[in-house]
């Protein structure tokens, strides 16, 4: 990969070829630098991967973009938590403003509304408008009670800064003809078909002692990585149950260990 980065001087405008090394310099980097399903996903039925956090900090890295403080708009009401978030990004190199992003997140999307109840005596003693039943794609159905939104309030200010960063990245670095938005920043309903956005469970590996899974050690090491990168213990178990398909950190296939670990380094927000 060049070590020197397209650094276009403000009086001069972009030419065909400034624009097409650009390209050229996102497309080597996806490839040397970046690692499936730690920075960005493929998701069934896209034709562009989907950019994730990770993967935008790698790209404003590489263009030697400094993200801004971010600037927190707070629009929650009596009812519910909701923030807008806009990321400004300027050039490390000459101090020039580059572009911004915005990214919003609510208590009331779906997957923040709602949890699974920590048992059925809670289900059933919950009023009938805090508890549903979610249908899925197969025609079962998930019992549901309604979140307080305070209970999600740290995490939806994160996740608008987040699509708020993934924004500034895909703008400023007209990244966005290669990456598509973040898909689990899109509603219910909106993703392919093939990728049904219910909690579904995910196909878990099974445990061998024949070296297929890591070791104690290795996953007691996963955890300290990212205790030390300011993550807690929801989100690793999320991140392992949503991304690595696991329920335990024992369970992490030796195959993909290097990746959840690079994961685990990115710091938390």
């Amino acid at each position: 990969m060049p070590n020197d980065v397209i650094e276009v001087q403000p009086q001069r405008t972009m030419t065909a070829v400034d624009i097409r090394a650009q390209v050229n310099l996102i497309q080597e980097v996806m490839k040397a630098v970046m690692i499936r399903d730690t920075h960005y996903g493929i998701v069934p039925g896209c034709p562009k991967p989907s950019l994730w956090k990770p993967g935008a900090e790698k790209l404003l890295v590489t263009f030697r973009i400094a993200p801004m403080e971010p600037k927190i708009e707070d629009l929650s009401t009596p009812e519910l938590v909701r923030y807008r978030v806009t990321r400004g990004g300027q050039s490390i190199l000459t101090g020039a403003f580059v572009g911004a992003g915005i990214g919003e997140c609510s208590s009331d999307e779906m997957k923040y509304k709602w949890r699974k109840p920590v048992c059925d005596a809670e289900y059933d003693a919950m009023p009938e408008n805090h508890r549903r039943l979610k249908y899925l794609a197969d025609g079962k159905t998930w019992k549901q009670v309604k979140t307080e939104p305070a209970d999600v309030a740290n995490t939806i200010l994160k996740m608008a800064d987040k699509r708020a960063l993934v924004s500034l990245a895909l703008i400023s670095t007209a990244a966005s003809d290669i990456f598509t938005q973040d898909i689990e920043d899109l509603p219910e309903g909106v993703a392919n078909e093939s990728e049904v956005s219910a909690p579904v469970e995910p196909p878990k590996p099974k445990a061998h002692s024949n070296g297929e899974v890591i070791s104690d050690a290795q996953a007691k090491r996963f955890y300290a990585k990212g205790k030390g990168a300011g993550k807690t213990d929801e989100e690793m178990k999320s991140y392992l149950k949503d991304v690595v398909g696991v329920d335990s950190s024992k369970m992490i296939p030796k195959s993909v260990y290097d990746s959840v670990c690079a994961w685990a380094d990115e710091k938390s927000l």
